[in-house]
């Protein structure tokens, strides 16, 4: 391992040996610096200047301070400033007892926070991590904890909503791990009968039911030495939990009709898309197969919170069928740029991949137009869309900002048709578009499902740095198409 460093910044020489002494003989390296503008020089001057001057340059390193001159304030300053630890002079033998206790906890705790920074520098760039594409603040998030999870043993419950990537994050943990050259199996809960499933996970031995002619190695046994990804796993009946429960605790399976225990070496990741609290209360999930399952929690963002990937993702795929289909795509139009970005995507990153696979299959341009992205029960006459749902709880400022920008959208960028057809002064509209190019406002989604079942799109102007303001003599800061939007 290597040695760790203490640098010692103290104006008295006999603190300054009696301590070099000390730390020497515990095997630190030390240096001695005479003030604190030398140890600015020697890392890169009293000690809450030094440490302020640390913070301010951020430069990584923990701080004990000792000092002659203590004081309560002094002391929470210090602590508030981001000083480890805080004593005070004389240094008599409790207290250099008491700096020998601090200083390896110190040690430990920057050289988790240097590995944090290493991950964070390392993760900054990523728009792919595994199977995975992003690189919005909140997916790198998502990827900083698979890091930290994935060389555990520890179980992992994936949270989302249905086509945020549940299985890729899974996939993720897996290739991640100890086990990566270990079996990777996934099985969705509510795909399958109650029979079958049970099946499926625990296999069955020869003559378990009628037609069973050979016996049969469940998900548990096929998946030992690896992963098991249990999908949908809140719609598992609740009696096959129970088995579930048991060879989680144990380790330790046993097949329909069999007799014997088998033990299985396995990981397990689960996923679901239901409020799991409310699951519990209603008996559908029991309480101690979540906390079994949620050692760790992995919340994937829906795509409308994702706007800075939509971008990304959207001309990922387009490469990606277009090659697939022999085709040469060079982008999407402005229109259906704009549409991309105003539509709620209740199927998240998978409808958006489906709809990107369609359009690419559809057009017949060496561009993506609106008429072929835009689903046909979302289009008006002119290809664009024209429902809008406000959900209960939005606010009245919320509704009407998205409501002027999707009228505005659907006059083609025409403020004063705009104000005719919402009964408002063309100088409302107006100031509406300017705060929505300006960022102000909370203009967060709107969109929900509406009495058919059909969800309506919605602009998310506020989730971007530059809210989309459709038409283009909106805004002249709306990217082209051309430049990779």
């Amino acid at each position: 391992m290597k040695q760790a460093k203490i640098l010692i910044a103290d104006d008295e020489a006999a603190i300054t040996t009696g301590l070099s002494a000390i730390l020497e003989d515990a095997g630190y390296g030390v240096e001695v610096v005479a003030d604190g503008q030398k140890a600015l020089d020697k890392l890169t001057v009293d000690g809450l200047t030094l440490l302020s001057e640390l913070q301010q340059r951020q430069i990584p390193t923990e701080c004990i301070i000792i000092t002659g001159q203590a004081t309560v304030d002094s002391a929470v300053q210090a602590m508030q400033q981001g000083a480890y630890d805080y004593i005070e002079k004389p240094l008599n033998a409790e207290k250099l007892n008491r700096l020998k206790a601090l200083i390896p906890k110190a040690i430990d705790k920057y050289e988790v926070g240097q590995k944090n920074r290493e991950l964070a520098s390392k993760l900054e760039g990523l728009t792919h991590y595994g199977e995975l594409t992003g690189q919005s603040d909140s997916m790198r998030s998502v990827y900083q904890v698979i890091e930290a999870v994935a060389p555990s043993t520890a179980s992992v419950l994936i949270l989302g909503e249905s086509g945020t990537g549940k299985e890729l994050v899974a996939r993720a943990l897996h290739q991640k791990s100890d086990r990566a050259k270990g079996p990777f199996f996934a099985l969705n809960c509510a795909a399958l009968p109650k029979e079958i499933l049970e099946n499926e996970l625990f296999g069955h031995e020869k003559g378990a039911f009628t037609g069973s002619t050979n016996e049969k190695a469940g998900a548990f046994e096929m998946a030992s030495g690896g992963t098991i990804f249990l999908d949908e796993m809140a719609e598992m009946p609740t009696d096959i939990q129970v088995k579930l429960l048991r060879a989680i605790e144990t380790r330790q399976i046993r097949r329909l009709g069999g007799k014997r225990e088998i033990n299985v070496d396995i990981r397990i990741v689960a996923a679901t898309n239901k409020n799991l609290q409310k699951a519990i209360v209603d008996g559908e999930l029991r309480e101690d197969l979540y906390y079994r399952l949620a050692v760790v929690e992995i919340d994937l963002p829906p795509l409308r919170e994702r706007a800075d990937d939509i971008q990304l993702l959207a001309n990922e795929f387009l490469s990606r069928f277009s090659q697939q289909n022999g085709k040469t795509i060079t982008g999407f139009e402005d229109a259906a740029w704009e549409w991309i970005m105003s539509y709620h995507w209740p199927g998240n990153v998978r409808e958006l991949k489906n709809a990107v696979e369609r359009a690419v299959i559809m057009s017949r341009s060496s561009t993506i137009g609106p008429s072929d992205i835009i689903p046909r029960h979302l289009r008006s006459g002119d290809g664009m869309p024209t429902a809008l749902t406000i959900p209960v709880g939005a606010t009245a400022a919320e509704a009407r900002r998205q409501l002027v920008l999707r009228t505005f959208a659907s006059t083609s960028g025409d403020a004063e048709r705009t104000a005719k057809m919402l009964g408002l002064p063309e100088a409302d509209v107006r100031s509406e578009l300017l705060l929505l190019l300006n960022g102000a406002g909370d203009a967060s989604p709107v969109a929900a499902p509406d009495d058919t079942g059909v969800e309506a799109p919605a602009p998310r102007a506020a989730r971007r740095q530059e809210p989309v303001v459709t038409p283009a003599r909106a805004a002249s800061k709306k990217p082209s198409a051309k430049k990779g939007r």
